[in-house]
């Protein structure tokens, strides 16, 4: 019977000592460190397009007149990626949205939200559930004047020695009414990996 408890106590302690062993410990770092991972697309690549591309259109004389004395209304379409990775262009375009609005200088309309925005008006106009008067109206919603719009795309290169991997972010503001360009700039990034040689 002692044996038998002892071997069972044994077997606990391995347990517990594994569990301890096997512990992973979470800490917080800096969101707007530099990613050093790997070489594909990361957040300090995020950042960087979007901060760079940013500033340029909020900079560019073209801009400053468009943004005399008026708030343009503009829409971002989501960013095309033409790499062969799988990236959330969409983490992209919010933030290039985002620090815009922050600019006071352009307001926007949401596409991605259209047909929500639609069933709530829906809702309110056809249904008995809101007071008729308070309800927003059909056909009330301001067009956006511009679209932004860009590409992600990236030429990666391999040999047996090293990886290289170069992006290209392009970046274009449209006229919807003239179809004209105002504004365009790209960034580029280019990252390289040396591949350890293993000693025998």
């Amino acid at each position: 019977m002692k044996k038998q408890i002892m071997v069972t106590a044994v077997a606990v302690s391995l347990t517990l000592l594994a569990g301890c062993a096997n512990k992973s410990v979470v800490s917080y770092g800096d969101a707007g460190a530099v990613e050093t991972t790997d070489i594909s697309f990361g957040s300090t690549d995020l950042q960087k397009v979007a901060n760079e591309m940013t500033d340029s259109l909020l900079v560019s004389p073209v801009v400053g007149t468009l943004t005399e004395n008026k708030r343009p209304i503009m829409f971002v379409e989501r960013i095309k990626n033409k790499t062969s990775e799988h990236i959330d262009t969409e983490s992209i375009t919010d933030s290039v949205s985002t620090k815009l609005l922050r600019s006071g200088k352009f307001r926007f309309v949401d596409m991605g939200r259209v047909e929500a925005a639609r069933k709530q008006l829906e809702f309110q106009n056809y249904g008995d559930m809101v007071d008729a008067s308070k309800a927003v109206q059909f056909g009330k919603q301001v067009g956006a004047e511009y679209m932004l719009y860009g590409n992600l795309s990236s030429i990666v290169k391999t040999n047996k020695d090293k990886s290289d991997v170069y992006y290209k972010f392009t970046l274009r503001l449209m006229d919807l009414e003239s179809g004209l360009i105002e504004w365009a700039d790209e960034t580029e990034i280019r990252k390289t990996k040396a591949k350890e040689s293993v000693g025998w």
